[in-house]
């Protein structure tokens, strides 16, 4: 059996019973560890994860960037693979990652992967609809950044990206009922560590950003290709973006009358 290349893979956990198991498994066709960070669960993550073969560490939570720093420092490799808790290296991604160190080190400090919603019935949404991120890199050369809410990296200059064809199954959500609550979760975290715009640019969100949000989502993301559940997802994460503005808002006017 040929030994995996030099890579870490990283997870931030809290009740994700779910699919840890599933996740970490995948990592481990491609990954030497995958170690994955806990802050608090109640539910049998870390017994699933541990039993999947990764390496738990109880963490409270200490902000979207923050949290991903912490797991960056647990990893005893420098090349790191980021993973959610939802997020599911497909065979294809480890054989072209593994690939890459075939001869040594990758030719690029970074890659870019492309995330493919996996919705509840039918085929992941390849090519519409998910995001690209940089799930990919060195460690020595990119960091994730010391911030609480925000946790995308940003590339230094001169540093060229690659771009990898596999996917990431991203399973964002079982049933609408898990959808609606993640939504709404995320919404109030953002919300409440955010710094806030002013309250003109908030009350122009409220009263005209719904349409513009769903519309993105369906029409320039290319969710009108998922067929029922892309028009539904469109409208439910449009109205997840929505309530970011109205809790910001609400942040701003307890914050006034203190």
């Amino acid at each position: 059996m040929t030994a995996p290349p030099p890579l870490s893979a990283y997870i931030r956990a809290r009740n994700e019973a779910r699919l840890i198991a599933d996740v970490v498994t995948a990592a481990l066709r491609v990954a030497d560890e995958v170690v994955v960070i806990d802050s608090g669960s109640t539910d049998d993550t870390v017994a699933r994860a541990e039993g999947a073969g990764a390496r738990v560490i109880r963490q409270e939570w200490l902000g979207n960037g923050r949290q991903k720093r912490f797991a960056e420092e647990q990893c005893r490799h420098d090349w790191l693979l980021d993973l959610d808790a939802d997020e599911i290296v497909t065979a294809e991604l480890a054989e072209e990652i593994s690939a890459l160190f075939k001869d040594g080190e990758p030719a690029q400090r970074v890659y870019r992967i492309e995330l493919a919603i996996a919705p509840p019935f039918g085929d992941p949404w390849r090519g519409f609809g998910g995001v690209i991120r940089h799930k990919l890199y060195d460690r020595r050369v990119v960091r994730a950044p010391d911030h609480v809410a925000w946790d995308q990296f940003e590339i230094p200059a001169g540093v060229t990206v690659g771009a990898l064809s596999g996917n990431i199954l991203h399973y964002a959500f079982s049933d609408t009922a898990h959808l609606v609550d993640k939504l709404n979760r995320n919404s109030s975290t953002r919300a409440r560590e955010l710094k806030p715009k002013p309250a003109p640019i908030l009350i122009l969100r409220i009263f005209f950003g719904l349409p513009f949000y769903v519309g993105k989502r369906y029409l320039l993301n290319g969710l009108f290709r998922g067929g029922v559940y892309g028009f539904a997802f469109s409208m439910m994460s449009g109205f997840g973006r929505w309530m970011r503005d109205v809790k910001m808002y609400e942040r701003l006017r307890r914050e006034r009358e203190k």
